[in-house]
């Protein structure tokens, strides 16, 4: 039986949902403190999941979906292509890798907004530290592969009736 455009908009919103509450578990109860490019991954998950939620919502028909799926693929291509700066950073050796700048409240408090999205757009010697994996990956690289599966999702919805 085939998936409904708008059960594939509900999925991705429940996965983006899932993977926030993940985030969110392993800052606070396991107290992995996230990096910039963490933090920006996570507002891709934001955007792309609240983009799902509201074509779920509207349930549009052909043009719609394929503006609502262009967001999400937007989106998600944006922070998959964080999430595989963060795993370029975590493979370089070690005397490569950038310095450590100072945390996320401070970029957001003192530079301009410009440079402030620079900073968490480039990462720095924090991104490359790898505090937790699964199956022999790290996080960041998990949170590519999601990228990717929802990048997929959003386009198969295209088709979906």
């Amino acid at each position: 039986m085939p998936f409904s455009a708008r059960q594939l908009y509900l999925a991705i919103t429940l996965v983006c949902a899932a993977l926030l509450g993940y985030a969110l578990y392993t800052e606070y109860y396991l107290g992995l403190i996230p990096c910039a490019l963490c933090m920006t991954q996570r507002f891709f998950y934001v955007c792309t999941g609240a983009v799902a939620l509201i074509a779920a919502i509207h349930n549009p028909a052909t043009l719609g979906r394929r503006i609502y799926s262009g967001l999400m693929v937007l989106a998600s291509g944006f922070g998959a292509g964080v999430a595989g700066r963060q795993v370029w950073l975590q493979h370089l050796p070690e005397d490569q890798v950038p310095a450590c700048g100072p945390s996320l409240e401070y970029i957001l408090d003192t530079l301009p907004l410009a440079d402030a999205f620079t900073t968490l757009m480039m990462g720095d010697g924090n991104c490359a530290e790898v505090q937790w994996t699964f199956l022999g990956q790290s996080m960041p690289t998990w949170s590519l592969i999601w990228f990717v599966i929802l990048i997929l999702t959003a386009l198969v919805s295209l088709r979906a009736k």
